[in-house]
C-alpha cells in the first residue's frame, strides 16, 4: 500500500488531501508512524521524532493513529487478495508476498492479476496499491518500490540479474543501514560489486549472511511464499513524556507494557519461552537484556518478574530512561506450551 496510514487519514479527511500529514502524535517524545508523500518532499520519514518532523516542514498536519481501522482496511485488502490465490504472507498491515502460479496456469498472466488486485484495492478501499511482479520474492519486494505510488513493475527472468546489477546496495531488502555502510568500506556499492566478491570474502566479511548476499546479487531467491509465517516476536514500547530516573517508577512503567504484550500473545494465540527488555536512554543509546526459561509463558506476573530483574541489573542507571520496550520470543506449539506448564502434582 502507499504510505498507508496517511493515506487511509486523507481518506477519511477530505480536508487533509493534498496536505502533509504525518500519522503520529505532535508531543515532545512523539514519533511519526506514517508519513504522506507531501510531507516526505520535506524528509519527514516514520519512525522521525514528532519534533524533527515539525522542524522539517512546519506546515505537517499530524492525525493521532487509528489502528483499529487500519486493521479494518486490511482485512478488506486480504479479502481482494483471496480472490485470487491462497498462498499470502502477510509482511504487516499493509504489505504481503503473494504466490499466484496456480491462478496463472489458466492462461492469465501474473502482471494481469497485480493489475486486476489493485483494481480491487481501489474499488473496494479508495487507495492506491504499488505492485511488483517476478519469479521470486526479493525481486518482486524490489520491484514494488520501484514505481511508488500507484506503480506497477515487473522483472522477469531474463531482467533480473541486470536489474540487480544496477541498484544500490541499499536498495536489497535485509541490507541495513549499518550493513550498507559495511558493505560501502569494503568497496561494494552496487549489485553488480556485490555479485564479482567471491562467497569466500563475503563469508569474510558478513559471516553467515554470505550466502543470501551471494544469491540475491545474482537474482536468486529459492524461499517459498509461506502462508502461515511463524511469528517470531511479540512486543510493545513506550515512549516516555519525562525521562525516568528512579528504579520503582520504572517497574511501575513496565506494567501496561507487559499488559499490551500479554492481550497480543492472547490474540496470537503464542506463549513464549524468551522475555526481552529494551532499554532507550535519554541520549538515543539502547540495550537489549533478554531471560530464556524452562518452559513458554504468557502470564503477566512472570512476565513482569522476569524483567524487573533485567532492569533492576541495570540499576543504578547510567543515565535517564526515555523509552522501555518488552517482547516475547521463542514460542512453541500451543499444546506443548499447555503441557508443560501443568503441575507435576495435580
Amino acid at each position: 500500500m502507499d504510505a498507508f496510514f496517511a493515506s487511509v487519514e486523507q481518506r477519511d479527511h477530505p480536508d487533509l488531501h493534498g496536505k502533509p500529514v504525518a500519522v503520529g502524535r505532535d508531543l515532545p517524545r512523539g514519533v511519526v508512524a506514517a508519513a504522506s508523500y507531501e510531507a516526505r518532499v520535506y524528509g519527514v520519514r516514520s519512525a522521525m521524532p514528532s519534533v524533527t518532523a515539525r522542524r522539517q516542514c512546519p506546515d505537517l498536519i499530524f492525525a493521532p493513529p487509528r489502528f483499529d481501522v487500519y486493521r479494518a482496511v486490511s482485512s478488506q485488502i486480504h479479502e481482494v487478495f483471496r480472490r485470487f490465490t491462497d498462498l499470502i504472507e502477510p509482511l504487516s498491515l499493509d504489505e504481503a508476498y503473494l504466490d499466484v502460479t496456480a491462478a496463472c496456469a489458466s492462461g492469465v498472466t501474473a502482471t494481469e492479476i497485480a493489475q486486476d488486485i489493485r483494481a480491487g484495492i481501489r474499488a473496494e478501499t479508495g487507495l492506491t496499491a504499488s505492485a511488483g511482479v517476478s519469479y521470486n520474492k526479493f525481486l518482486a519486494k524490489l520491484a514494488s518500490d520501484q514505481d511508488k505510488p500507484d506503480g506497477l513493475t515487473v522483472i522477469t527472468p531474463r531482467k533480473g540479474p541486470g536489474f540487480v546489477a544496477s541498484l544500490p546496495v541499499g536498495r536489497f531488502n535485509g541490507v541495513g543501514p549499518v550493513t550498507e555502510a559495511k558493505m560501502k568500506k569494503l568497496g561494494i556499492l552496487t549489485g553488480a560489486d556485490l555479485k564479482n566478491k567471491s562467497l569466500t570474502f563475503l563469508a569474510e566479511h558478513f559471516g553467515s549472511s554470505a550466502e543470501r548476499y551471494h544469491a540475491i546479487s545474482r537474482g536468486i531467491d529459492p524461499r517459498p511464499v509461506r502462508p502461515n509465517r511463524i511469528r517470531k516476536s511479540v512486543g510493545a514500547e513506550n515512549t516516555f513524556a519525562e525521562d525516568l530516573t528512579d528504579l520503582d517508577e520504572a517497574v511501575a512503567r513496565l506494567e501496561p507494557i507487559i499488559a499490551k504484550v500479554v492481550t497480543r500473545c492472547a490474540e496470537k494465540d503464542v506463549a513464549g519461552r524468551t522475555v526481552t527488555l529494551k532499554v532507550k536512554y535519554a541520549d538515543f543509546e539502547q540495550i537489549t537484556r533478554r531471560m530464556t526459561l524452562g518452559k513458554a509463558i504468557r502470564d503477566p506476573d512472570t512476565i513482569m518478574s522476569v524483567t524487573r530483574e533485567l532492569l533492576g541489573e541495570e540499576h543504578p542507571f547510567r543515565k535517564s530512561i526515555r523509552l522501555l520496550g518488552v517482547s516475547m520470543s521463542g514460542f512453541e506449539n500451543k499444546e506443548l506450551t499447555d503441557e508443560a506448564q501443568l503441575d507435576l502434582f495435580r
